[in-house]
């Protein structure tokens, strides 16, 4: 029996994640919690929950106590594996350190070094990867966990006889908000990541609550190592929601599971809401299921977001701001706004705050005056790990976050993103943002996506390149593009390189990696 079923829980016990998981368990334990869209395998909480308990008592036999990391390298694919794993790490005090799968074996080994596992989890086909780098990192305990890929049953997650024949009695290790939850290191779209301290006092954006259960779905497929893909597998449960995962966005089965499965909320990643937008299955699917679309990790083109807003008219489709640093701190569309404020992210999220100051100087910018973005959230300030240096340049003494993206306030106090500091191109002492060059570039339907970047130029400092993506099956002439432009933008934000491509480089969550595109293009 597990420890959580030898009282009632008439509400969550506490207000670490677990502890929901615990209540979830107790209260609802037959109902589906977690599903893989792609497979068809699913987990009940009270399953999860056992299992969790099984995994975590196996790790503190190994050793594991209080502030360990235990790093988590296991493809999404494998989300009821994942999700399981996660909560153990919790459950026996560990600190999870999730593994970007898609990284390469140098940038992993990086990463290990610097946070010094004590165990590593990983199973599937990444095991002979794990075998390569792990005689490369500091001591520590090497743990293969096996999934059994082709298995729709919940009760065998790993293959590990081990594992199955520990004790699912809750641990109950003793944790303190103060403890070290997660190390989640940066998507590093300008460079190697950073790894950020969440402890379980700032852990989670929507607090312990006693739901009601509807179990309608919340579909997703952020990466689950990301700090998008972490936050949806305690979130839909808090709000009485499945948690349905697609590890794999593809438009057609993104379509095909709204009109059969009639979730009622989603998240995309603007990599994914582009390719919704563009794809033929999307007009013809049936989307009056949904009620609200959540479109975050980068700015999304106003003409994409305007798009998805007239199909799924019904729903709040809105392109959020948070980062992995911020914590639970976002910017969000209050309702019935989006399309009186074409191109905003929306308001804070009280207590979270807000500021937008001048290049260089912490002097506040009036309405509509782009300048860097800065946010605090009162009493929840993260760091970097085994980083002061990065620390202390990133966050002020009285704690706002010097967030490096470009935005603006309205008269309202709406927030607008310009992009990312580094992504503003000089040339001839114009300062030109590129976000504003790639929503004139994405107006045209033959276009897919576009990335602006500013390239080296002798005697401008800087120029204006545009690397296109087209539709599949279509062209444009590089005149006609010009000439768009030239119909659209200022003369000297007008792109003078062009460049054609198959795909633009990503990282996990979607995000262009311009350093990349400026390394490539730069003669």
């Amino acid at each position: 029996m597990n420890s959580t079923s030898a009282q009632a829980l008439d509400q969550p016990a506490g207000p670490l994640l677990i502890d929901q998981l615990r209540f979830m368990a107790y209260n609802h334990g037959n109902e589906i919690a977690y599903e893989n869209i792609s497979t068809g395998a699913s987990i009940t909480f009270a399953n999860w929950d056992t299992r969790a308990n099984q995994i975590a008592n196996w790790l503190v036999g190994l050793g594991i106590a209080i502030g360990d990391r235990v790093a988590l390298y296991l493809e999404s694919a494998h989300c009821l594996e994942w999700i399981c794993a996660y909560s153990a790490i919790h459950k026996a005090g560990g600190v999870m350190v999730p593994v970007n799968t898609r990284l390469s074996t140098e940038e992993i080994i990086t990463i290990l070094r610097h946070a010094e596992p004590k165990a590593i989890l990983t199973g599937g086909d990444l095991v002979n990867d794990y075998t390569r780098f792990c005689e490369q990192i500091a001591e520590h305990s090497a743990v293969a966990l096996t999934p059994a890929p082709t298995s729709t049953s919940a009760l065998h997650l790993y293959n590990s006889d081990v594992i199955d024949r520990a004790s699912t009695d809750d641990p109950n290790v003793p944790l303190t908000l103060d403890d070290l939850a997660d190390i989640m290191y940066t998507s590093g779209t300008t460079g190697l990541p950073k790894g950020v301290l969440v402890r379980h006092g700032n852990v989670a954006m929507i607090p312990n609550c006693t739901p009601h259960w509807s179990g309608a779905g919340w579909l997703h497929g952020a990466p689950l190592f990301t700090f998008a893909g972490m936050s949806f597998i305690y979130n839909p449960m808090k709000m009485g929601l499945r948690g349905m995962y697609l590890p794999k966005f593809e438009a057609p089965k993104w379509c095909a599971t709204v009109a059969e499965r009639e979730p009622i909320m989603a998240f995309l990643v603007p990599a994914m809401a582009e390719l919704l937008a563009s794809s033929v299955e999307f007009e013809a699917t049936d989307t009056s299921s949904l009620l609200a679309v959540s479109i975050g990790s980068a700015p999304l083109a106003p003409a994409t977001l305007a798009k998805l807003q007239t199909k799924i008219s019904q729903a709040s489709v809105t392109n959020s701001y948070g980062l992995t640093e911020a914590g639970p701190a976002f910017i969000v569309m209050p309702k019935g706004e989006a399309e009186n404020r074409i191109g905003s992210v929306g308001k804070p999220m009280p207590p979270m705050q807000v500021r937008i100051v001048a290049e260089d100087a912490d002097q506040d910018c009036e309405a509509f005056a782009v300048g860097e973005l800065l946010v605090r959230l009162p009493g929840a300030r993260r760091e970097y790990y085994k980083d002061p240096e990065a620390t202390q340049a990133a966050w002020t003494s009285d704690g706002w976050l010097r967030t490096g993206d470009l935005a603006y306030l309205d008269n309202d106090g709406f927030v607008y993103i310009n992009g990312r500091i580094k992504d503003m191109i000089i040339r001839g002492g114009h300062n030109i943002y590129a976000t504003d060059v790639e929503a004139v570039i994405l107006e045209r339907p033959e276009i897919r996506e576009v990335a602006v970047i500013g390239l080296p130029h002798r005697v401008l400092g800087e120029d204006v390149a545009a690397i296109v993506v087209f539709n599949e099956g279509a062209h444009l002439a590089p005149e006609a593009l010009l000439a768009h432009c030239t119909d659209r933008l200022a003369d000297y934000k007008r792109p003078r390189v062009l460049h054609f491509v198959d795909d633009l480089p990503r990282n996990a969550t979607g995000k262009v990696m311009k350093h990349i595109l400026r390394e490539t293009f730069t003669k």
